[in-house]
């Protein structure tokens, strides 16, 4: 008994971004014969590397047969990135004119309201901006009487143009100083129109601007700050995204559109879903 055993197998490989296109064709075959076999006759032709199966051999041989065709397949690229937002979503906030931090509870991370008081500011000029409003509308009052009755005056011509006209310079001079006064309050967050006598205060509420969270904390209680510096960064997370960093060769494998999962590394088993844009 003698046994024949030939294998034949090709494989044709080639990596695509979204098909891979393979041809792998195994062949078994397997037959027996006596030493005695008898010859081939003349007229049969001998193929080299060929064989001949009948219906009942490639049942046995488990071959299947099918067309050549381009398929989807899917494949892991796993690169590293950030949690961004684009600038205007990234909102750093000072005091227009300084001062003492007198209470936060901010902490990074921490989520925020709009309109939440988020800090509380002490400092004497702040008194002496409001001492300054209060006397600058007070003077307006009394020249706005006094240029009504200049004015009444020159047109009997009891009184002489020239003091009619320095009557109406002094009451547009305390118009724009109130004006003045009263936005330099708005900046510190004091509203002028509720200002009196009875309402001056020596501190002043930080609100916050948006919902979102706090991105860092830079100041302390006590601490003194200058305008241009900032207290707090808040983060408007409305238009967050991932920026990832792909290597060259990788970027034909992405596509507008295409579906992705997002992990951190301190949670790498909660999978978030993204886009890439």
């Amino acid at each position: 008994m003698k046994n024949i055993l030939p294998t034949y197998t090709i494989l044709i490989s080639r990596y695509m971004v979204k098909s891979i296109l393979a041809i792998c064709v195994v062949a078994t075959v397997i037959s027996c014969g006596s030493k005695n076999e008898t010859p081939a006759s003349a007229d049969s032709t001998h193929v080299e590397n060929s064989v001949t199966l009948s219906a009942a051999q490639l049942k046995n041989s488990g071959i299947v047969i099918g067309k050549i065709e381009q398929k989807s397949i899917s494949s892991v690229l796993k690169v590293n990135g950030r949690i961004d937002v684009p600038p205007q979503n990234i909102i750093s906030v000072s005091v227009p004119m300084g001062g003492y931090l007198k209470y936060t509870k901010l902490l990074p991370g921490m989520h925020l309201s709009k309109g939440e008081v988020i800090a509380i500011m002490e400092d004497q000029q702040y008194i002496q901006l409001q001492q300054d409003f209060l006397t600058a509308k007070a003077r307006l009052i009394f020249t706005a009487n006094e240029y009504n009755r200049q004015k009444e005056l020159n047109q009997s011509k009891a009184s002489s143009d020239k003091v009619f006209q320095q009557t109406e310079v002094d009451y547009t001079t305390e118009k724009i100083n109130v004006k003045s006064l009263a936005e330099r309050l708005k900046l510190i967050g004091i509203n002028p129109d509720k200002l009196d006598e009875n309402t001056i205060s020596k501190s002043i509420n930080i609100y916050s601007p948006i919902d979102g969270y706090v991105s860092k904390v830079n100041v302390n209680i006590g601490k003194f700050t200058q305008p241009s510096e900032v207290l707090f960064e808040l983060i408007n997370p409305t238009d967050i995204h991932l920026a990832l960093t792909i290597f060259e060769k990788d970027l034909s494998k992405l596509s507008i559109g295409q579906k992705l999962f997002a992990y951190t590394n301190s949670q790498p088993e909660k999978n978030m879903n993204v886009k890439l844009f």
